[in-house]
């Protein structure tokens, strides 16, 4: 790895001596006497890399530190101490120096140092790029397309959404689905409406009919006022049914009435109101087999699926996995006010990965990698990947035959989160997977300080 290199010693014969070792090695090097010659060459062409010796007359090494992480943060800074200045040292790492070198130095230590320190901006650099690519491809609030199938999905569901047609889309958990829905509602005329997301597989099945249709005071017990239901709060909108397959045959028949007619009727009720919505439907299941099964009507699944939209596992476009993970990391250096990175080991192994999670699993992963990652740069031991919580870990423990109570493990397990993230309740959350109201509510159930 080569690069301009700003050296800065104001020892004449060593200064001579190390950019001779250093040009003959590949690097271009570029002398100063002084701290302030090095920040007027610096200021004149920002070099690739900068090393400095810590003693220096008038502006000293630390000096030029912290004014080249002013100037420009990404150059790495290489600082060059006595043996007796470990102190010194210490505190330049403090302030951001890539690494320091202790005198006297071998020309391949320094060689080496010099190699590493250039292939780390090298790989800013790439990230950066990437960064910016996604951004720029993706537009304004647009799914991240980083896989020539997935410009594709995204240029037919952006040719979908100026019309009404009934919308499938069809993948694995955890592969974007509702992305795309939402990318669709906010490119078509309906855009202006709302977007109403119901997920049918987290609904009781006794509540399922309610919850799309409404119901009127007194339909059943409980019912204590009239409540509209999913689809007349998507009037003038766009109605997102995720994981449809889950719907019980019942109410798809119901359901299959409501988009036929465009109308609802209330549980409780003998009334029917009219609906204007633009349905999108998404499911992880093969309907297909479903219907085969006698588990989902034909006629509810030509009536959803007008146009049809598949998005691939992630393990299907491999290309997306590494855009990906940099955007997701950008996400969290922005929000966090970091300055993130992955190692090119990282990289290797988020792109070897087979992501049986899909884009939810890698964006859980950079996340977590984030936050209990050592330094800014994240390396492949703090990806930690294999799923949430381990799956093997899960597997592998046994409740002993007396029992135990699940409250006090709860409560061990929250405060485990709140020592490995310094008291931070929002890192403690996502240690945790929950979101931070949930854990807020704990830490009051439990009185936990």
């Amino acid at each position: 790895m080569t690069g301009t290199l700003l050296l800065i010693d104001d020892d004449e014969s060593l200064l001579a001596v190390t950019s001779h070792n250093l040009s003959t090695g590949g690097f271009s090097v570029i002398e100063a006497r002084s701290g302030e010659e090095g920040m007027t060459l610096f200021d004149r062409e920002i070099p690739d890399l900068v090393v400095t010796d810590v003693k220096l007359s008038g502006m000293d090494g630390l000096a030029v530190l912290a004014a080249v992480k002013e100037r420009s943060p990404d150059v790495p800074v290489i600082v060059i101490t006595a043996h007796g200045s470990i102190e010194l040292a210490v505190q330049a790492m403090k302030q951001g120096a890539f690494t320091f070198i202790t005198k006297p130095f071998s020309r391949d230590a320094l060689r080496l140092s010099c190699a590493k320190a250039l292939e780390m901006r090298a790989l800013q650099r790439k990230n950066r790029e990437l960064t910016d690519e996604i951004e720029t491809i993706r537009g304004h609030g647009a799914p991240v397309v980083a896989s020539a199938v997935m410009e594709t999905l995204v240029a037919t569901a952006r040719r979908v959404a100026i019309s009404e047609a009934p919308v499938l889309i069809t993948g694995e958990s955890g592969t974007g689905k509702e992305v795309i829905a939402r990318l669709i509602h906010r490119e078509s005329r309906r855009h202006g409406g709302p977007l109403v997301t119901v997920n049918c597989a987290a609904i009781p099945e006794n509540l399922v009919e309610s919850e799309l249709f409404g119901h009127v005071k007194g339909a059943f017990t409980g019912a204590i006022s009239d409540q509209p239901g999913k689809f007349r709060a998507a009037h003038g909108g766009t109605l997102f049914l995720d994981e449809i397959g889950d719907l019980p045959l019942g109410t798809q028949a119901k359901l299959l009435r409501a988009i036929q007619e465009r109308e609802v009727e209330p549980v409780g009720s003998h009334r029917t109101v009219s609906c204007d919505i633009r349905l999108i439907s998404a499911t992880h299941r093969d309907l297909s087999q479903a219907i085969t099964d006698g588990a989902f009507r034909e006629d509810l699944f030509y009536r959803i699926g007008v146009v049809p939209l598949h998005i691939p596992p992630l393990r299907e476009r491999t290309e997306a996995i590494v855009p990906l993970a940099i955007h997701f990391l950008a996400i969290v250096a922005l929000r966090d006010h970091r300055s993130l990175l992955f190692s090119k080991g990282a990289t290797r192994a988020l792109a070897a990965h087979g992501w049986p999670g899909n884009i939810r699993e890698l964006k859980n992963v950079v996340e977590r990698s984030a936050i209990l990652a050592l330094s800014d740069t994240i390396h492949t031991q703090d990806l930690l990947l294999g799923g949430p919580a381990s799956p093997a870990l899960i597997q592998g423990f046994r409740i002993p035959d007396a029992g135990f109570s699940l409250p006090d493990f709860e409560q061990a397990l929250i405060a485990q989160a709140l020592t490995r993230s310094g008291g931070n309740r929002s890192q403690a959350a996502r240690l945790l997977g929950i979101p931070r109201h949930v854990l807020i509510y704990r830490l009051e159930k439990y009185g936990i300080k």
